[in-house]
């Protein structure tokens, strides 16, 4: 069974064992794996330690039951906390706010079932499809302003601005030929229903197709399957930049956050960690990098183009899903990104890391395709990838729940570094 199915098949066991004492101990022993080896595959899949999952999982569900109109001091005590106060200080650690402050937010999203229908009746659709709330893979649901209606579509409400500004990405990307959100017209013709001044309210057709699955990344095709990558994220480029005019951006300098930052803490940790790297890999880094960054081109880019957000369907790229919306960067960045996330996925597999510079050639070279690169972009294409290792590793070991992360991405960029002479000879 492959690694993420055993750990998916573990978060069933937790949610359903989630007021019981669940340890790392008992549940890499029915995985068949030492503590420690079993620690870093679950925060591989999850991003979180086995205990940080299980503490959130448990004031999520917390959550729903207090919602659900529990006394919160009773639920508290159910999910095995000594105290409320113990309780408290959790979500507030989780959350950010108080439990009170927490639902007053979300009550304002939360619509009753009989509110739900009404709606509804604004489009032209059966009216006696099934609503439910949206659940993520772990079994977290998404939000309170999110809705599954039947199999075929989605309601969403939410403040204006976020709202539109998702229209205007699904309308890119549709042109693009990926399948989009967009949206089902009401009955009168419009694309929104406004529910007030502040928020409206859509209803879209689910996006068809699923995340290659890791037989087809780790198998023969890889190169093929990583110029298919690449071509399409070319093309999501092609969409974004359409419409980079019309969202709110920040302009962010890559070079500067790992010159200031990710490349002094990496540093240290090379040091620390007896990693391995001379000091010419960061001098290097900062002549190389430092001379043409300015001359890259930036954009408004996806940010997380990992292969569990690109959907294929009949074996072609159907649409991509969770953007971070938020920058306009070195564009350069996402193909790599989605380089990266398969290599993460390889690491302590036997033999694949060896292959793994032949789906980075694919993903740039159907990149190219769509997109020339110019010469200082085939030229930055090590240091990219250099880049967003040095920040992960220096954003993860500065988190004491994420510090197996940190190790993971140290290794790939001792591997990655290994590999320059042959990511240089891509281009």
């Amino acid at each position: 069974m492959q690694t993420t199915n055993v750990i998916h098949a573990h978060l069933t066991y937790i949610e359903e064992n989630i007021k019981a004492i669940v340890t790392i101990e008992e549940i890499a022993d029915m995985a068949g794996y030492s503590v420690s080896h079993y620690g870093r595959l679950f925060a591989q899949v999850t991003g979180l330690s086995v205990a940080a999952y299980i503490g959130k999982r448990r004031l999520d569900r917390a959550l729903g039951e207090i919602i659900g109109g529990r006394r919160a001091i009773d639920v508290a005590l159910d999910y095995g906390f000594d105290t409320y106060a113990g309780f408290y200080k959790a979500f507030v650690r989780m959350y950010g706010n108080s439990p009170k402050s927490y639902l007053k937010k979300e009550m304002k999203l939360m619509l009753t079932e009989k509110q739900l229908r009404d709606i509804l009746t604004h489009w032209d659709i059966p009216q006696d499809l099934p609503i439910l709330d949206v659940y993520i893979m772990d079994g977290t649901k998404i939000a309170s302003n999110v809705w599954s209606i039947g199999e075929e579509y989605i309601l969403k409400t939410d403040g204006r601005e976020a709202m539109l500004q998702n229209l205007r990405v699904a309308g890119a990307l549709a042109k693009q030929g990926f399948a989009a959100a967009t949206p089902v017209l009401t009955k009168s013709g419009t694309e929104y229903l406004g529910l007030d001044g502040e928020k409206i309210t859509v209803l879209t057709r689910g996006i068809k197709g699923s995340p290659l699955t890791k037989a087809d990344r780790f198998g023969n095709g890889r190169r093929a399957f990583g110029y298919k990558y690449g071509e399409s994220i070319a093309r999501l480029h092609n969409a974004l930049a359409a419409i980079e005019s019309e969202i709110k951006l920040h302009d962010h300098n890559l070079y500067r956050e790992v010159a200031d930052w990710a490349l002094p803490e990496t540093k240290k940790q090379n040091i620390q960690f007896q990693m391995g790297l001379p000091d010419g890999f960061f001098d290097g880094y900062m002549q190389r990098f430092g001379a043409v960054y300015d001359a890259l081109p930036k954009q408004l880019i996806h940010r997380d183009p990992n292969p569990g957000n690109i959907l294929f369907d009949g074996g072609e790229v159907s649409g991509f899903i969770d953007f971070d919306l938020s920058r306009r960067t070195a564009r350069l960045l996402d193909p790599c990104y989605c380089a990266t996330g398969i290599l993460v996925e390889w690491h302590g597999v036997d033999g694949l890391h060896e292959k793994w510079p032949d789906i980075l050639e694919g993903i740039l070279h159907g990149y190219d395709s769509v997109n020339p690169l110019t010469a200082e972009e085939k030229q930055s294409v090590f240091d990219i990838i250099c880049s967003m290792q040095m920040i992960c590793i220096a954003y993860f070991e500065s988190q004491n729940e994420l510090k197996a992360l940190a190790k993971t991405n140290r290794e790939m960029l001792q591997f990655i570094a290994a590999k320059q002479a042959r990511i240089a000879s891509i281009f």
